[in-house]
């Protein structure tokens, strides 16, 4: 019987699971030098969860199933409404604001394709209660910082505020449920599906005249004053220019200035209130997004109270595949800093307590099980990326001694075997 993986999955072997470890243990290492503390929520939820988010049409999207005791559940296709389900449940009392970040897989039923898969992976965070824009604007250094960290920069953060497009659409009394439509074909970048539904709405012509202008406007903060003079006649989306323009006086304090204003952004899920924002990479070609994220107030929707709240998710995949095309450099990835080598059989009891000895005091330790030649025992160390081979020899060991080989430089010296572990401690 021919057992295949499942389509739209993929199995990692050891290079690439070192790899993708690297590239997460490097955006961990950021978020948790900004305060985020890592949160873990089910790979499955109650299906209601997502309805509720995303409308009823989501189920043809997601892995939705009955359990034994006939519940409706889903594996979770993101990880934003979970964490909010996780905030109304356990955080509600908690001093605010709340900084949280969570890493895990994602599951959504469809055709499989380059950059998509069934089965994918989220490194997010979300700052809940915070005040804006500071937290947006912290929020967006964090997540060009830690682009950096893994050696790109190729990335383009564009930044937008929904709240300039509603202003325009309020001020022509267009419906809710019509303005969320526009919205979805901005999101889309449809520019003639947009034109259609506007004169298809009946909508004075300056509001279309005015809202054609501003979704097509990209740039630097010359774009503040262009579209101020546009829109001085609408006070709502006038304030909200405003807002978007002290988040990049604050986003700068911050010192990150390569931004790029993009009013044409929309994040087409109605619970985005105010800054949103994504970021690009041209180099992955159709899938260049590799994260968004703004300011929402989804916990609301879920019967909490309302609490702004802000964050963003890479696409770790996608993120994962800019790194081999453009970051950090390939450096061998470290498995083990020891390797102890038993030189003959009959020491191999006294390697593998050594080996231990080195484990417990939290050095990565490995140790050869095979009985290995000499050579291909350095060879091995050196495929694993170990800093240091313990030989263990029946001479040395008559002497209470082993040999320690520093791979880098080849030099090699004597320790006495109390003092391995103390040896290891000074240069870990």
């Amino acid at each position: 019987m021919d057992i295949q993986r499942p389509r739209g999955t993929r199995d990692f072997l050891f290079e690439e699971m070192k790899e993708r470890k690297q590239i997460e243990n490097s955006l961990r290492d950021i978020f948790e030098t900004y305060g985020y503390a890592e949160i873990k929520t089910p790979l499955f939820e109650d299906l209601s969860l997502f309805t509720m988010k995303s409308g009823e049409g989501i189920t043809g999207q997601i892995y939705n199933f009955q359990d034994k005791g006939g519940r409706d559940l889903a594996l979770r296709p993101e990880l934003t409404a979970p964490v909010a389900r996780l905030y109304l449940n356990e955080l509600q009392k908690k001093p605010k604001p709340l900084k949280m970040y969570y890493f895990g897989s994602c599951f959504r039923y469809e055709r499989p394709q380059k950059g998509r898969w069934r089965q994918f992976w989220q490194l997010g965070c979300e700052l809940i209660g915070g005040k804006s824009p500071e937290s947006e604007a912290e929020i967006i250094a964090m997540a060009a910082h830690s682009l950096e960290n893994l050696g790109l920069d190729n990335f383009e953060i564009h930044i937008g505020n929904l709240g300039i497009i509603r202003g325009i659409l309020d001020s022509a009394d267009v419906p809710r449920e019509t303005q969320d439509t526009i919205m979805a074909i901005i999101d889309k970048g449809e520019i003639e599906e947009l034109k259609n539904t506007l004169k298809n709405n009946d909508m004075p012509p300056n509001t279309r005249e005015v809202l054609l202008t501003l979704v097509g406007m990209e740039g630097h903060r010359e774009v503040i004053n262009n579209a101020s003079e546009i829109l001085k006649e609408m006070p709502e989306s006038l304030k909200a220019l405003k807002d978007l323009d002290e988040l990049l006086n604050i986003l700068e304090a911050f010192g990150f200035s390569k931004y790029t204003i993009n009013l044409g952004i929309a994040r087409g899920l109605d619970y985005y209130s105010g800054i949103v924002f994504e970021i690009y990479v041209h180099s992955l070609g159709a899938q260049k997004q590799i994260s968004g994220g703004g300011t929402y107030n989804l916990i609301e929707l879920f019967g909490g109270e309302k609490v702004e709240s802000t964050g963003f998710a890479f696409g770790f995949d996608r993120l994962v595949e800019c790194v081999r095309l453009c970051g950090m450099e390939n450096k061998p990835l470290k498995t083990v800093d020891v390797y102890v080598a038993p030189i003959t059989r009959d020491v191999k009891l006294k390697a593998f307590e050594i080996a231990q000895d080195l484990r417990k005091i939290g050095i990565r330790t490995d140790v050869d099980l095979v009985g290995r030649k000499l050579k291909k025992i350095l060879s091995q160390a050196n495929n694993l990326g170990a800093d240091y081979v313990v030989l263990v020899g029946k001479r040395e060991l008559d002497e209470d001694k082993v040999t320690v080989k520093n791979m880098k430089t080849s030099e090699q010296e004597q320790v006495d075997i109390k003092q391995i572990p103390e040896y290891f401690n000074k240069i870990k």
